[in-house]
């Protein structure tokens, strides 16, 4: 079988049914990964000892008729902010270039219990505070259509790795769009599940309301396979929802039948390239003809999601990044100072890039007194509306879409001088994290030769709903997930 570029589950059924094996998955990712990664920069840090060595012991437990786990022996990217035991997390940042942690995230627990092989970690945007991959300490990653274009962030390493075959699927986090945009510019399945239902024990925070760890694939069977294995309780994160974890895959249907599906107004007017919109539509012209009623509605208060993001999430990121400070763990300035808080200011000068430093200088303003009140306090004031709105929706929908980015993927470089404009690129996401609920980014076409990324939102815990229909709009749409861009190069 062409190991490259087969779905996970494909390669879980061979390797169980010992067509090949493990170790031969496993080299021919790391292959591909040579062959590539000079041009995608996808990973920070590779472990290949390390994921032939488990490869083997995998191999071992099938040949002994031992139970290797439903994702037996399947190769995994991980983003670079999920802590691994023994192993780098730089969250693409100078200040943890060079920490080990001494114990799993959950999410990498349960994805290690279920049988993958982790290749490495994946390149992201410093402390996930970006949309390009840009910001990331090591260089940036290269979206594998077009070498020149971002691949979307913060998650783009762990996208561009899937899109260019590079592993069959990933785990990323998003705290406002970090998993589905850069899935949909990069031509990839991303989810963003409900907020508590995948835990966030060993996820290095940025804004602890928003993050949540999800998974990104070829195709939604992956997706939801891989969602099952990584949700349910954990007794270690007081924000995990308490109920077991779910088998998404073994309940999707792909039935859409009867369903009510809305197009918000906000996130499908004003801004959106034209041709992504023209495929976002043609996608809901295919639901239409698969049974589903489709119409349009409006939510007034996601004019004003946009700012209100970006005052909650740096607010929390000034808080959540001040324990790196040079005492504890991580980079410390070299040199002689005459207090602590020289030392302090020293290393948080030289060990944070200029996209952390803003937003840690915006959040710590917007919480300091007199202006609490003014900014943060009414931000979330808006936050409670956005929710409110997405209520009265789901009162008369089933499901709400939009396009997941207001535009394809952009020239690498080309937003860099202007944060507003880059911020811009998280527009029809941010509503969804503000709000806790679950949503997924769909490949639906080709605008100017570059992916576009249809967006399904739901209510709280409707995963296994919002999962059908990518399913049944996949079967009608037939994506080709390859990147022609890499190929040609």
């Amino acid at each position: 079988m062409d190991i490259v570029y087969s779905s996970g589950l494909e390669l879980a059924r061979a390797i169980k049914d010992k067509e090949i094996s493990s170790v031969e998955a496993t080299s021919a990712y790391l292959d591909r990964i040579e062959a590539v990664e000079p041009r995608v920069s996808a990973f920070v840090n590779l472990c290949a000892d390390d994921a032939r060595e488990r490869a083997r012991q995998i191999d071992r437990a099938i040949a002994a008729g031992d139970d290797a786990g439903p994702l037996c022996g399947v190769p995994i990217a991980i983003k670079d902010v999920l802590s691994t035991r023994g192993f780098t997390t730089t969250c693409g940042s100078r200040m943890l270039e060079k920490f080990v942690p001494v114990y799993d995230a959950t999410a990498v627990e349960r994805v290690t219990a279920a049988g993958t092989v982790m290749l490495g970690k994946a390149n992201m945007d410093e402390f996930a505070m970006g949309s390009s991959t840009e910001n990331s300490y090591f260089g940036p990653t290269h979206n594998p259509w077009d070498l020149d274009r971002v691949p979307g962030g913060s998650s783009g390493g762990s996208a561009a790795a899937v899109s260019a075959g590079e592993a069959p699927w990933a785990l990323g986090s998003d705290t406002g769009g970090s998993i589905r945009q850069p899935a949909a510019l990069c031509g990839i399945v991303g989810m963003k599940p409900t907020y508590g239902l995948v835990s966030r024990y060993g996820l290095v925070a940025f804004a602890s309301s928003l993050d949540q760890v999800g998974p990104m694939a070829l195709d939604v069977s992956d997706c939801a396979a891989l969602l099952g294995v990584i949700s349910g309780h954990d007794r270690r994160d007081s924000t995990s929802i308490e109920q077991p974890a779910v088998d998404y895959l073994s309940r999707l249907t792909g039935e859409v039948k009867g369903l009510k599906v809305a197009i918000v107004k906000e996130l499908s007017s004003e801004g959106i390239d034209p041709g992504v919109l023209e495929k976002i539509k043609a996608a809901m012209d295919v639901l239409e003809g698969l049974g589903v009623t489709c119409e349009e509605v409006s939510l007034p208060s996601f004019s004003y999601g946009l700012s209100a993001y970006y005052l909650i999430a740096p607010a929390e990121a000034s808080s959540n990044l001040a324990r790196f400070d040079g005492v504890r763990y991580g980079f410390r300035a070299a040199g002689e100072f005459a207090d602590i808080w020289e030392m302090y200011d020293a290393t948080r000068a030289q060990g944070f890039g200029p996209e952390v430093k803003r937003r840690i200088m915006l959040g710590t303003y917007a919480l300091s007194a007199g202006y609490y009140d003014e900014y943060y306090a009414k931000a979330q004031k808006i936050r409670t509306l956005i929710v409110q709105d997405y209520a009265r929706a789901f009162d008369t929908y089933d499901l709400l879409v939009s396009p997941t980015s207001p535009t394809t993927a952009f020239k690498l470089g080309e937003k860099m001088d202007d944060p507003l404009t880059m911020y811009l690129s998280d527009i029809c996401t941010i509503p969804v994290n503000l709000a806790g609920i679950p949503a997924l980014s769909l490949p639906c076409g080709l605008a100017g030769g570059l992916p576009v990324g249809f967006q399904i939102m739901g209510p709280p815990l409707s995963e296994q709903k919002i999962l059908d229909a990518a399913l049944a709009l996949e079967r009608e749409l037939k994506f080709d997930v390859r990147p022609v861009g890499l190929e040609a190069g």
